[in-house]
Formats: structure tokens, sequence, C-alpha cells
């Protein structure tokens, strides 16, 4: 897992500490870039509020990032996941920048440093966020010969020989100095207590401790908390033979071996580190190392990554490293199925059978390599129970490949601001069957479902049509398009005498459809095709606000809830004068003979047996709430 979002090696862990403005440099420059998804031509905009309105959002997301800190380096304990905790690293960066006044004079990492001085610093690497920015930095690298790695995610060792025999082990701690591992680095298989006799007098070595797997598969089994149970592992006091085997040990680098990769990979092959050779490759263009990151991705390893790093054969020397991320490596991560995300405004709409759906947009964020700037929080009702306010800083999954899901609040905004939310009880099945400013949403709603395949299949009308004719005044209730003529539809902007006689084609041959399809469009509650067709048989399209709740139940199918909702439908006024003017129409059409030969004809007919053919109907779903909700 990795613990840095800015600055990260081999191992992913935290650089030493720097100045409050070189890290802030730093973190604009690496950590930051990782927001600057493709297409976007800057870092995300500062938000818009004073450093004081911004005080409590800081040390509240400050104060969480540093609760999961303690839990992982001390207590070995993974509270957060990869993709969550490094958006949450980069936001504070970023609120840092944006905030001077708010920064912390000194970076905490929370992970223990210890006293063990690392003979060579452990380097931080820059985090690319996509193809883009990997070739600009391969173009950067002019002719050095360039290799990549797979990320290994692990907790970072230095390991010491001297005269061939292991001397120190130090955990990385702030780069710069680390825990004493010497002790426990004995009970570790993987890290051989002596070197073969041509080894020179000092080698020191950097890698990563892993968990071992087998056939891991990343795009399938992700990271599986490997990196937690060998940080766990390594901070007990001691560690016995039987957990030292579970732990491997991947090199990354020898930073006083020789001078080319070829040359520092095959002596270490020869002194039995032969994966680290197997897995270090001669890449040379973006597209090298998109293919590596997607082979490792798929591929079954013996290990967990997180991403892949490349770097340059040609290194400067151990003794000119640092604890800050070099120009001369970099690392590009898998995408992030996790991650956090700020809540800019709500958005509340209102469905066509009157319930209301709640969406969070977001300061716009990268998971799973798809920009998301929206996100579903479902029905009011979930809504108020998660409570979630502008503001807040929501930790969201990807669902599949492209569906943004909420997790959880990770940190709500303080004090909490106010939202205006519509009430529910304003909104039901039978609420805005005429146009009001407050019922625009479900209006429109309502609108966009009658003119669909669902109701009575208006080819070509969609909802900037409807949105046109309401905007217009040309259209308050339901059904007034049917007394729309050509010159009020050409009048509109953008429309010509074509698509005005385009339209009112379609408008009339609405009264050609069944009895059926009309009182779908209309939103009848869901009802038994059968028990719909003996109750018009028996009592015509008018006649059905004449049936008590006591009526229906008498048909198969027809429970005591569904009845009180079909006879307050068809008592409605609206509903029942539509309906009667509807059967009117048809009347006079049947006698003129013209309703049989254009029901049968053409897209008619074909919808209308695709529709109506079955035993039930449901036009119970509105399009702005997914079944769950």
């Amino acid at each position: 897992m990795s613990r840095q979002p800015s600055f990260i090696d081999g191992s992913g862990m935290r650089p030493a500490p720097l100045r409050t403005a070189a890290w802030l440099r730093a973190c604009l420059l690496v950590g930051l870039s990782t927001l600057a998804m493709p297409g976007w031509a800057s870092a995300p905009p500062c938000p818009q509020m004073t450093p004081k309105a911004m005080q409590n959002d800081y040390q509240a997301l400050d104060a969480r990032i540093a609760r999961w800190d303690r839990a992982y380096y001390r207590q070995g304990q993974r509270l957060v996941d990869d993709g969550t905790y490094d958006s949450a690293k980069r936001r504070l960066a970023h609120w840092a920048e944006c905030f001077p006044s708010l920064a912390k004079p000194s970076v905490n990492t929370h992970e223990p440093t210890g006293a063990k001085h690392h003979p060579v610093a452990q380097t931080g690497i820059a985090k690319l966020p996509d193809r883009d920015a990997v070739a600009d930095w391969v173009a950067r690298q002019d002719d050095h010969p360039l290799w990549v790695q797979p990320k290994v995610d692990g907790v970072a060792v230095t390991l010491v020989y001297r005269h061939g025999r292991l001397a120190a082990a130090i955990s990385r701690g702030d780069g710069v100095s680390g825990q004493d591992w010497y002790t426990k680095a004995l009970h570790i298989a993987a890290i051989p207590s002596h070197l073969p006799a041509d080894a020179p007098p000092l080698v020191i070595l950097q890698g990563e401790l892993y968990a071992r797997r087998t056939a891991h598969r990343q795009s399938r089994d992700g990271t599986d908390g490997a990196r937690a149970r060998i940080a766990g592992l390594m901070a007990r006091d001691t560690l016995t033979d039987r957990e030292g085997s579970t732990i491997g040990l991947f090199v990354w680098a020898w930073p006083n071996g020789p001078d080319t990769m070829p040359e520092r990979l095959e002596t270490l092959a020869r002194w039995g580190f032969s994966d680290v050779a197997e897995m270090t490759h001669a890449v040379a263009t973006a597209e090298d190392i998109a293919a590596w990151r997607q082979r490792w991705y798929r591929h079954a390893l013996p290990f967990a990554t997180d991403g892949v790093v490349v770097k340059r054969g040609d290194r400067p020397p151990g003794s000119d490293w640092q604890a800050s991320p070099p120009d001369w490596a970099m690392a590009w991560k898998y995408p992030a199925r996790k991650a956090l995300a700020r809540v800019d405004a709500l958005e509340f709409s209102v469905g066509r059978t009157g319930r209301i759906a709640v969406v969070a947009e977001l300061d716009p964020i990268l998971l799973g390599d798809k920009r998301v700037t929206r996100v579903s929080l479902g029905s009011l009702a979930h809504w108020r129970r998660t409570d979630v306010r502008p503001g807040d800083q929501v930790r969201l999954r990807l669902a599949g490949l492209t569906i943004p899901q909420l997790q959880e609040v990770v940190v709500r905004t303080r004090p909490r601001p106010q939202v205006d939310a519509p009430e529910a009880d304003q909104y039901d099945r039978l609420s805005c069957l005429r146009f009001t400013p407050a019922c625009r949403d479900q209006f429109l709603a309502r609108l966009e479902w009658l003119g669909s395949d669902e109701g009575l299949d208006f080819p070509g009308i969609g909802p900037a049509t409807w949105n046109q004719l309401v905007d217009a005044g040309l259209v308050k209730g339901l059904l007034d398009w049917r007394t729309l003529d050509t010159a009020a539809l050409e009048a509109l902007p953008g429309v010509g005498k074509k698509t005005a006689r385009a339209w009112q084609r379609h408008f009339a041959l609405a009264d050609t459809r069944s009895a059926v399809r009309w009182l779908r469009a209309l939103g009848v509650p869901a009802v038994p095709r059968q028990a719909l067709t003996d109750a018009l048989e028996r009592y015509g399209m008018a006649g059905l606000g004449t049936l008590a709740p006591s009526d229906w139940r008498d048909y198969s199918g027809i429970g005591e809830t569904r009845a009180m909702q079909l006879t307050r439908f068809f008592r409605d006024t609206d509903i029942r004068h539509w309906l009667a003017s509807l059967e009117s129409t048809r009347a006079l059409q049947k006698r003129h003979g013209a309703n049989t030969r254009n029901e049968q004809k053409g897209d008619v007919r074909r919808v209308d047996v695709k529709q109506d053919n079955g035993t039930t109907w449901l036009p119970e779903q509105d399009s702005n709430l997914r079944p769950n909700d």
C-alpha cells in the first residue's frame, strides 16, 4: 500500500522531512500532477474560501490522515485503501499551497524513523497520472537508457553488507534514518546473511520486503492487504523464522554498484537476487512502458504491485542521492478504484413518479482512469441518512468499469451548510401533471416518458424538444401538444416547416395507439395486463374512474395497495378529463374506420406488440434512480 502520495520510491514510502516551502513546491510539482488528468491544462483551482473558512476542513482532513498513519505505522492496521489515502494527501497538499497560513511548519509522516542512519538516502519518486505525462517524461530523458520494473507493494528496507556479511537492515523511516531491523532480518530467509566471496567490501542494497503470494493477479486480487501485513510483522518486537518465511525481497536499487543497469542486474542475479533481473526490462517509449504495466497488471506475479517504476540505467552515484524525488526516475501507478472526492454541490431532481433523486457534483477526480465529476446519492431518504453536504470529503469506489458509488463520508465539513432540499410529500404519482416552476423536473420527466418507446413512441422527440415546447409556453399540461398547430411549432427557434410537420404527424398518430399504450404513457400504476384489458372492455377509458378499490381487487393479481393507487389515479380530475377526451376522439375515428387500419401499420404495430405483449408491465422505474435506490 503506497502511504506517500507525492513521493514514493520502490517502496511507496515517505521522504525525509523538508522545509515547508520546499515540501509544498515538491507536492505541487509531483503529488498534484496525479490530479492533472488528460485534457486538463492545470492543477485544480483553489477553493473559493477564506483561510479562516477552510481551517476546519483542513484540520479535519489532516487529523484523519494522521489517524490512518498512526494505525498503519504503529499498529500495522490498514484503515483505508491506497486510492483514498493518496487522494487525501494530494488534496491536503493542494490546500496547503492554496492557503499557506494553514500549512504546518514541518511535515509529520507519523512513520517511525529511528536512529539508524541510511548510508545512502532512500529517494522518493514522482508519480505520473497518465500516458501523456509518461511520454513527456520519457522525452525529457534524451538518450539515457530506461528500464522498467514492477512497483512492488511492500515496505522498503536498506541492507548493508560489509566484507560479504550482512551488517545492517534499516527501515525506510524518513529516507535519511530509520529503525534498526537487523535482528528481524536474520529471520527472513529471503535476505541472505552473506554474499559471495567476490562481493565488494561495502554493498548497499535498497529493496522491498513483500508478502509472498502464489499467482497473484493484480487486476483480480488487488493489493489484498499485502503491504499492511508486512508493516504489521516488521512493527513487532520479534519475528519468528516461520513469519520470516512469508516475506520476500525485491531489490530495486544498488546505489554503490556498477555504473550500468546490465552490470548491476548480472551481478545481482549471480548473487541470488534473480527476480530483479527477470523483472527489469529495457524500454524506449511510453508505449513500451504501458505494455509492461498492462502485462504485470493482468499476469500472475509472486507479489502484489501498484504500478510500475521507470528509471535511468545511468543514474547518479548513490552519494548524490537525497530523500526527495529525482528527475531520473518516475512511477506510473495502476488506476485507483477508490478515491477521496470533495462535494462541490448537490442536485435534486424529481422523476416521473415523484421520486426524488440526489446527485453530488464533485471537484473532478480520476477514478479507474475515468474523470469523475458526479456521483449518485440515491433517493432523498437515502441522502438524508448519509447527510452528505457541500464541502464534505467522501470516499468513492468504482462499481464495474465505469459507475462511481459513494462508500462513506470521510470528513464532514464544519459548520454544516444548509441545504435547500425538496420535501418528499410535495411529489407523488399524480403531482405535476401540469407545469409550474416547482414542477419542472417531474413534468418534463412525464413528457419524456410519454414520448418514449415505453409510451406513445414519438421518434426524434426527446428531452430537448420537450424543454423547448415547455419554455415557449406551448405545453403547460401533459397533453397540450395534441392541440398544437404547425404555425405555433414553426415559430420556435430552429424549427422549420419540415420539422414542425414531422412533429405533428407523430402527435396525430398518438390517437391511433391502443388504450393500454395510452394508459401506460399517462403513468397508470403497474397492473396485470389481463386485468386492465378486461376493465377497459367493460367500462371503457372514461369509465375506469367509477371503479372503487373493491372493484379493482376483484381482478386477479391486484391487492389492496394497488387497488387504492388505481382508484386514486383514475379519479384524478386531469386524468378523468383527458381519458374522456381521448375516448371521444377514438370513438369519432372508429366511426370513420381509421383506428384499425392505422393501428396495424409500420412502427405502430411493431412497438405495440413489443411493449404490450406479456402478462404484466411495470412503468414504475424513474430513469434517474437505479433499481436499488
